[in-house]
């Protein structure tokens, strides 16, 4: 953590060429630098085409934007990943039996290992869900570990996704880009594939059915409309899986089940993959404003007439503070250490953690509790005085909204330029699907790269890109 020098995958700290990057280096200098140019510009075309696209709130325009999208695959040892892929089931195994317990016996907040307002306090708590055991017993059906990376051996977990985590559509549709325009590639590497996720998550979520489908499951996907952010991804996905793609005026509730219209009359839905926030789905429990929602979804769901995925309430476990919480939560539920460390945390909540981010604000990150997408965010050493000056005052008139944390050297991915090859800093999204038949971890996920030179800042919604994923075969 202390380490100054930033690793970087391709190259490593000391400038020589790294195994997994090898065959991918050889190739790339036999290419002509204009023809790759061209295929930069071509692929492009192809999202635009496609209509990868996003929206960015809060901005006049708010248009769609193109994610942008980077030819020079990010590229991971098979070694490697196999040591991630059992600190990723590790944590997404304790992070759903931590699910159960706060709803159920709260052992762990009697054990001392979180404090009982961390729980009870916490806007992301649902009490509709104490004494609630979802079909099959899963909370996260679909969970986002975001890591990062400092070194050949040091990955570090950023943050955890067990709400509606985004962004798979995205790393299909790299893959399926990248096999397109450089087929020889794949024929020169060993890549574990990623294709196959749509047909797991159905798989999956078929998996999760209440004791009342009959049959085949009927899946769906609950999206909140067009305007949404990620009705690229709702939609794609749906399609991808062969199920509906619904809307809360789509669906109501007949005869003690979720039915959705359809030419033949209301047919049953076993399991929805909503992709909207607790507080919108249900009017009757939740948000009386929401029209978003169904009217007594929550009344179905309770009953154990419907699967709901992920499970309401999951989104305790997306809270920046419980993170911090994170190593003890593993160690309570697993009997072992945590695999995959946590970033080293201050919840400003805490007076004498408050006073020391206020003492060191411009060599900290800071960020909200229930914050997502880059925004709402401090980069101390980035920052200007001026923004140092307004973040000190929103964190004396609310601490337990924000927790720091020191700034990492993320390491670097090359991108192509027009200068060649050039480092940038990059996350990683591996996206975990669980169901009683087990924990499935797609070899890959999203990398997200920072494109602008420097910046530590790797979301779309603040300018990032984003790369095709190699995990190779060993």
């Amino acid at each position: 953590m202390t380490e100054t020098a930033i690793f970087d995958e391709m190259w490593g700290q000391d400038g020589q060429l790294r195994q997994p990057y090898q065959a991918f280096n050889d190739w790339f200098g036999a290419e002509n630098p204009k023809d790759l140019r061209a295929k930069q510009q071509e692929a492009e075309e192809l999202f635009r085409l496609t209509g990868i696209t996003f929206n960015v709130y809060g901005r006049s325009e708010a248009e769609e934007r193109l994610i942008p999208f980077d030819i020079i695959p990010r590229i991971i040892s098979g070694r490697e990943w196999q040591k991630l892929s059992k600190g990723i089931e590790q944590r997404v195994r304790a992070i759903n039996a931590f699910l159960y317990d706060i709803y159920h016996g709260q052992e762990i907040v009697k054990a001392g290992r979180i404090p009982e307002e961390m729980i009870s306090k916490n806007e992301a708590f649902l009490p509709q869900m104490i004494g609630v055991k979802p079909p099959g017993g899963i909370y996260t059906h679909i969970v986002g570990i975001d890591l990062v990376r400092t070194g050949p051996d040091e990955f570090y977990v950023l943050e955890d996704n067990g709400r509606t985590p985004s962004g798979v559509s995205y790393m299909l549709e790299n893959r399926e880009t990248m096999l397109q325009m450089f087929p020889e590639l794949f024929s020169q590497n060993r890549v574990q594939p990623v294709e196959t996720y749509p047909t797991d998550l159905l798989k999956s979520l078929s998996a999760c059915a209440p004791a009342c489908a009959e049959g085949k499951p009927t899946v769906a996907v609950m999206t909140p409309g067009i305007f949404n952010s990620a009705y690229f991804e709702h939609s794609f996905l749906a399609d991808q899986m062969g199920v509906e793609l619904v809307e809360g005026h789509d669906m109501m509730v007949v005869d003690g089940r979720l039915c959705m219209r359809t030419t033949q009359g209301y047919k049953p839905i076993d399991v929805i993959y909503r992709r909207i926030d607790d507080d919108f789905l249900d009017p009757l429990n939740f948000n009386p404003d929401s029209a978003l929602g169904v009217p007594g979804i929550m009344d179905v769901y309770r009953a154990g007439n419907l699967t709901i995925a992920n499970a309401p309430g999951t989104g305790i476990c997306d809270d920046k503070a419980i993170y911090s919480y994170m190593p003890d939560i593993v160690e309570f539920y697993t009997g072992e250490k945590a695999l995959l460390e946590n970033v080293p945390t201050w919840r400003c909540a805490d007076p004498d953690s408050l006073a020391y981010v206020l003492d060191n604000l411009q060599d900290l990150v800071v960020k909200e509790v229930h914050g997502s997408g880059g925004y709402g965010m401090l980069i101390g050493p980035t920052a200007s005085r001026k923004e140092l000056a307004e973040f000190r005052k929103k964190l004396e008139a609310r601490p337990a909204n924000y927790i720091a944390q020191p700034t990492l050297s993320l390491s670097t991915v090359p991108i192509f330029s027009k200068a060649g090859l050039t480092p940038r800093h990059v996350d990683l999204r591996p996206f975990v699907l669980c169901s009683p038949r087990g924990v499935q971890i797609t070899p890959g996920g999203l990398t997200r790269v920072a494109l602008k030179k420097g910046s530590l800042v790797v979301n779309s919604s603040q300018g990032g890109g984003t790369k095709d994923t190699w995990v190779l075969e060993d």
